[in-house]
């Protein structure tokens, strides 16, 4: 270009209001000062190109680029293959990469804004103005870089929460379409070696559909048997039967203290033995293990907000116990009938509670007491209490499921919440009460089958089957016929009357003689020792649905 053009061009250009505010005037100035931070938070790296530093605003510009065309393919993965996407995000040296690329991002873009501020020159603004432009900016910086850097930090609470609560180990397959894992509650003092499970479910999800079963084994489950492959045979080859003593919920505190040597490289020995028998009790293959520890069940709670149920009838908060009397003193509190939100304590006890009702009553509250976590356990409620519920999980929860297949797990559990869930009790009222004094194991075995294959997506395709002409599968050997009964009938054991829905029924609020219940009213029976009173009056209290 020749002299007398440069010469030309050049006044026009010094007159640009974007990159020479110096010839702009006061109201061009601070409308150009708001778009370049606007610029700088919606596409950064383009405030840089139309008013400073083009070179760094190109390079800025193409990481901008290459981070949208990240984002678009991670909703690609979330609407394809989610199940891929959260293996990524699971997986230990992926998740501390991207930890490590959002901590850079935020720092970068960061000096981006810092840089914005340079380019927007503040001595030429009004002095009326400047505060609203530094407070418009700073704000621009903490919803952009601010983000990121936030981002960061819950995905390494989140990396730090899988690495201690799962392991590290080998993903499993699912047994005949199902995964099947055993969750455990129990009390680990500063007393007592290995955990002693105060209840144990298991919950078997079918793979294509997420249609999942759950199989309440009491407690005082006696003669379990462990599976063909347990160390556990060498020493009760028939079944672990050693009087009234040898409850199922021992098994952990009994290996765990005595026969650890027998699962050499096990990280918990209790927890494997008790898997096993309860893989043995009922006849199907458990594949992993979920153990929380209840003293610490109150704080996952309190992280989640509580949780909310409808219970059918009043249930205590025991007090101490007498061993003299075998009676328990006056409650610490009640938990009403109706529609209530739990607290962590209180959903405790809720759990826990076995005064005045039997132990089927309290696996029934036990139930509902994780149907209502996993209900309320939303998006929502995860991204708001993020941290809590993380810090509060690695109190609580243990396990020995490879953080290398969350992602299938995850997807599995999306799947199930559009399903009912089945269920199966070793005890009432799919059993009789002393049924797990003398247990019938090929019984158990027998209605497990019937459970699963109803729970399955062979079960759900032979739905429209007349009730008469169904066959239900019978897992390693043949079929089973069941003419004449629907499989709410099979379920149930006898009746042919159709089942009604666990939330199908109604709070006992009131006395037979229509006075409302209070703890006032329950305090005093208690008082006046008429523990039968109080017997009829929470009898319901085993009944309850989550909100």
């Amino acid at each position: 270009m020749s002299s007398s053009k440069l010469q030309q061009s050049a006044p026009g250009a010094m007159t640009d209001p974007v990159r020479y505010p110096v010839s702009a005037s006061p109201p061009v100035r601070t409308k150009r000062a708001f778009v370049l931070i606007l610029l700088t938070l919606l596409v950064p790296g383009s405030a840089q190109i139309v008013a400073g530093d083009r070179k760094l605003g190109r390079a800025a510009l193409t990481v901008t680029l290459c981070v949208w065309a990240v984002l678009a393919l991670t909703v690609l993965l979330l609407l394809l293959n989610r199940t891929l996407l959260v293996n990524i995000i699971a997986n230990p040296f992926a998740s501390l990469a991207i930890v490590i690329l959002l901590v850079a991002l935020a720092i970068g873009w960061a000096a981006l804004f810092i840089n914005t501020l340079r380019l927007i020159r503040p001595v030429l603004l009004a002095p009326s103005v400047r505060p609203a432009v530094v407070v418009a900016l700073v704000l621009a910086m903490v919803l952009g870089s601010g983000s990121l850097g936030y981002a960061a930090y819950l995905l390494n609470v989140s990396r730090n929460a899988i690495g201690s609560i799962f392991s590290s180990g080998p993903a499993i397959d699912p047994v005949d379409g199902r995964y099947n894992f055993l969750m455990m509650g129990g009390d680990a003092g500063e007393d007592r070696t290995g955990r002693r499970p105060d209840s144990l479910s298991v919950l078997s999800v079918d793979a294509e559909t997420g249609q999942t079963a759950i199989i309440s084994v009491p407690r005082n489950l006696q003669n379990a048997q462990f599976s063909e492959d347990s160390p556990m045979r060498s020493i009760y080859p028939d079944g672990y039967d050693c009087g009234d003593e040898c409850l199922i919920n021992a098994i952990n505190t009994e290996v765990t203290n005595e026969h650890a040597d027998l699962y050499p490289g096990v990280a918990d020995p209790g927890a494997q033995a008790t898997m096993e028998a309860v893989s043995g009790t009922l006849g199907m293959e458990i594949q992993a293990y979920v153990l929380v520890d209840m003293q610490g069940f109150s704080s996952l709670i309190d992280a989640m907000g509580g949780i909310r149920i409808k219970a059918g009838g009043w249930v205590p908060m025991s007090g101490y116990f007498d061993d003299f009397s075998q009676t328990h003193g006056m409650p610490l509190g009640w938990i009403p009938a109706g529609e209530q939100t739990l607290d962590g304590n209180q959903a405790l006890w809720y759990g826990r509670s076995r005064e005045y009702v039997d132990d089927y009553s309290r696996i029934q509250r036990q139930q509902c007491v994780q149907q209502a976590m996993l209900k309320q356990l939303d998006p929502t409620t995860l991204l708001a209490k993020f941290e809590d519920i993380a810090n509060a999980g690695t109190k609580v929860v243990e396990s020995n499921i490879s953080s290398a297949q969350l992602g299938s797990f995850v997807d599995l559990a999306i799947k199930a919440r559009g399903h009912d869930v089945k269920r199966l009790t070793i005890g009432p009222p799919d059993f009789d009460a002393s049924f797990s004094t003398v247990p019938d194991f090929d019984q158990i075995h027998q209605r497990v089958d019937q459970l699963l294959a109803s729970a399955s997506a062979r079960g759900a395709q032979s739905a429209g089957t007349p009730d008469d002409a169904i066959a239900v599968p019978k897992a390693g050997a043949g079929r089973i016929q069941a003419a004449g009964a629907s499989p709410a009938a099979l379920l149930a054991g006898s009746s042919t009357a159709p089942q009604p829905s666990p939330s199908d029924f109604t709070p006992v609020t009131t006395t037979p003689d229509g006075e409302p219940i209070t703890a006032e009213l329950l305090n005093q029976l208690k008082r006046n020792g008429d523990e039968e009173a109080i017997r009829q009056l929470v009898a319901t209290n085993g009944q309850c649905a989550p909100l």
